[in-house]
């Protein structure tokens, strides 16, 4: 698939995806959720890791009112469950990790888009916002899912009500993002962040997605018969094997992902 709306390079298993619409500040159109949910998929495939980032000053101003004619006759329903559904589960249920890094603002779907990632790594200059009550709509692209279990009911429901500028260094202190990075060291500080994971244990990362993701659904009967299940595959990995090695060895491991 020939991509227009983002662009995808891969470099020694590092995928970066980057949302490529920088004259709407990457706002979301058909063609870039089509195109991102594709992405998602093939970067598992080669690469080991995938970084969703923006062109030019913003990460992801939402979803773009204009597409498809007049912005209050568009079939919200459809486009979520046809087009914004397939595009999260991909990242959600990516076998490889997925950073978010977020080079500017990130509001509405953009902001949310974000959060469904791992890992999100957000410049300073940087910042979120649930945008939707402004214009009559409730938080979508699985906002009402992800900012809960981030920051709590309390902080979920203020910055669903009142869309505020919440900065990258207090969507830090809330536990919504995992580090807020000053503007100057944020393309080096992700780029390193992306290099180590690409040279870890992959099918470990794979499994720590799904112990860690599944918990809020189990009980903990249910979450320790899970976590003796996954740690049963890890302990049949290649990587895990060279990993005792390494360790008794007083060296670094080298990993081969599986």
């Amino acid at each position: 698939m020939k991509y227009d709306a983002i662009s995808y390079v891969n470099r020694g298993g590092v995928g970066v995806l980057k949302l490529n619409r920088p004259d709407v500040m990457n706002a979301l159109n058909t063609q870039m959720r089509a195109e991102i949910t594709h992405c998602v998929k093939a970067a598992q495939k080669d690469a080991r890791v995938l970084v969703i980032t923006g062109e030019g000053r913003a990460f992801c101003s939402g979803q773009d009112l204009s597409d498809g004619g007049n912005a209050a006759n568009i079939d919200l329903e459809r486009t979520l469950r046809d087009e914004y559904v397939p595009m999260l589960e991909a990242i959600v249920s990516s076998r490889i990790p997925t950073i978010s890094a977020v080079n500017g603002p990130a509001a509405g779907a953009g902001a949310n888009l974000a959060l469904v990632a791992d890992v999100v790594i957000a410049s300073e200059a940087a910042y979120f916002v649930q945008a939707f009550a402004r214009i009559g709509l409730i938080p979508d692209a699985g906002g009402t899912w992800a900012l809960p279990r981030q920051v709590g009911l309390q902080r979920a429901m203020g910055a669903s009500l009142f869309a505020d500028k919440i900065s990258a260094k207090q969507a830090m202190d809330w536990g919504m993002i995992y580090e807020a990075v000053p503007e100057e060291e944020f393309n080096s500080h992700w780029a390193k962040r992306a290099a180590h994971l690409a040279t870890g244990p992959t099918e470990t990362y794979t499994h720590i997605k799904t112990a860690l993701r599944s918990s809020f659904d189990n009980t903990l009967e249910d979450q320790l018969d899970l976590e003796a299940t996954l740690q049963g595959k890890c302990g049949k990995t290649r990587d895990f094997k060279e990993g005792v090695m390494a360790f008794l060895e007083k060296r670094p491991p080298a990993f081969e992902g599986r």
